[in-house]
């Protein structure tokens, strides 16, 4: 299955070991090259600019339409949710829109860790939800 692997800048070292899991299970996983540089630390200019300005860096390298374009041309999405900000499982903006495309694109939504229930959007998340998977990557079919 083809499969855009989501979730947070921060945590690109774990999006990138989640992306070879999932080729090692046989997938076609997608992910913006960038995310590989950042995770190995090759990327400074774009680490450093995510620091001072992350929304000029979204827009600058097109981030938004790059990551639509993966969506739209993957069977599902992964949404790796960890915990952060002192929320559990969070999902922030970027990744809520990124469930968003793939729902009304209709590409399976996966998530990898259970549903936020600190955020006031927890009811969207869920009604574009098709599986919590729940760190198990053998459930994605």
């Amino acid at each position: 299955m083809k499969i855009t692997v989501c979730g947070s800048v921060k945590f690109a070292d774990k999006l990138v070991e989640i992306h070879r899991k999932l080729e090692n299970l046989g997938h076609e996983p997608k992910m913006h090259a960038d995310m590989f540089r950042i995770a190995d630390g090759t990327a400074k200019e774009l680490i450093e600019g995510i620091s001072l300005n992350h929304a000029e860096i979204k827009r600058k390298h097109n981030f938004i339409k790059l990551w639509h374009g993966l969506i739209v041309s993957s069977d599902a999405v992964l949404i790796c949710n960890f915990d952060k900000k002192g929320i559990a499982n969070y999902v922030g903006g970027n990744t809520l829109m990124e469930i968003g495309f793939a729902h009304v694109n209709n590409k399976k939504v996966f998530l990898l860790n259970p549903i936020p229930t600190e955020v006031s959007y927890s009811d969207e998340i869920e009604a574009m939800t098709d599986m919590v998977i729940s760190g198990d990557l053998s459930k994605i079919k």
